[in-house]
């Protein structure tokens, strides 16, 4: 009997240490949201190197309108293009932020951004819209890094 009543508590301590760290603690979820404000300011500073320096280096980035970059390079200097064009006056304004630990080490972030400032092709300015990405975060030698990153509007289409 005594056994059985040491086996128990050593695997209910166990499944508990191993739910707190799929969970992850204030400390590590306090970092990611870090890593996310520190993306929203370079992003809203228009300085593609500070908005994609938390990229590993190959990393994937698919933005609202279906365009594919890959790598960290490849993402800055994507996202200094778009600066330079469509979003030279956009701000990012985070609304929500959900963080879901899969592993210790890999959470999924999913954010929601309210996007202004935008300008269509025709060089007619966008009203604001909200867009939600999907973020996926690895602790990388000891860093929480951006692993791959998808973005798509909110009820882009009006109507039923």
């Amino acid at each position: 009997m005594k056994r059985i009543r040491s086996f128990t508590t050593a695997a209910a301590i166990g499944l508990a240490l191993v739910a707190s760290a799929a969970q992850g603690d204030n400390n590590t979820e306090a970092t990611i949201r870090k890593v996310i404000d520190e993306m929203t300011a370079g992003f809203n500073n228009h300085d593609g190197r500070a908005a994609s320096i938390m990229y590993l280096a190959d990393a994937r980035l698919v933005t609202v309108r279906g365009e594919v970059m890959n790598g960290q390079a490849e993402i800055e200097k994507g996202l200094n293009a778009i600066f330079a064009t469509r979003a030279r006056n956009a701000t990012h304004k985070t609304l929500d932020v959900s963080i879901k630990f899969l592993r210790p080490d890999i959470a999924l972030a999913h954010v929601t951004n309210e996007l202004s400032g935008l300008v269509a092709p025709d060089g007619q300015s966008l009203p604001p819209h909200q867009e939600l990405s999907l973020r996926v975060l690895v602790n990388h030698e000891g860093e929480w890094r951006i692993a791959a990153f998808h973005n798509t509007m909110v009820r882009p289409f009006t109507g039923k």
